[in-house]
């Protein structure tokens, strides 16, 4: 599956245009970026974007988002090493800022509705919480202006994903994949619960 299809699919499951979709279309480079790429090259030694529980926790997420069923879930595509080098990459700093409050927002709203953190919540309470601001983030987003800050669980789902089905995971197993496309076909009989083609 080639990036421009992998955007397109996941904004129209959102409904909408994807934070940060022109970057990830441009290699998550911007002009500016590229201008001080040589003077950031000394310090690719510098800590990482997340840490390991932020990357754990995102994992969490994304499994309430996309959970296991009969295919393999978001944490099996590690969607959380996804979006720490998305959002590092990809996302401007006002959207990078963003996102990194918004973790602690969806910690606190986790301890608010269910009395104790995402990840000590039972996957009931997980999905709850997440459908109540996925609902919220709509919501925001019908009526949000352009200079507007973005809301950040609308992030954490894009990115959530975006990161699975361009994974190995989700392109192979949740998606039907042929690695060798046969002859074009425009009309494929569907029948009801078959799964997406993934496009290579």
């Amino acid at each position: 599956m080639n990036r421009r299809d992998a955007l397109t699919r996941v904004a129209l499951i959102m409904g909408g245009t994807l934070i940060g979709g022109d970057y990830f279309l441009s290699s998550c480079s911007s002009p500016t970026e590229e201008k001080n790429a040589k003077a950031t090259t000394a310090a690719k030694k510098e800590k990482p974007f997340l840490n390991q529980d932020q990357v754990a926790y995102l994992n969490e997420v994304g499994e309430t988002i996309l959970p296991t069923t009969k295919t393999p879930g978001a944490k099996a595509a590690d969607v959380g090493s996804f979006m720490a080098v998305m959002v590092k990459d990809c996302y401007e700093p006002k959207d990078q800022q963003i996102f990194l409050e918004g973790l602690t927002k969806l910690e606190q709203a986790s301890k608010q509705k269910n009395g104790k953190g995402f990840l000590e919540s039972t996957p009931e309470q997980r999905t709850v919480l997440l459908t109540a601001l996925d609902a919220e983030q709509k919501n925001y987003s019908k009526t949000k202006t352009l200079e507007a800050p973005n809301h950040y669980f609308r992030m954490l789902k894009e990115l959530t994903l975006l990161g699975y089905f361009t994974s190995e995971v989700g392109s192979t197993k949740a998606l039907r994949y042929l690695p060798v496309p046969g002859k074009y076909d425009g009309c494929v009989p569907y029948k009801k619960g078959d799964r997406a083609w993934a496009t290579t």
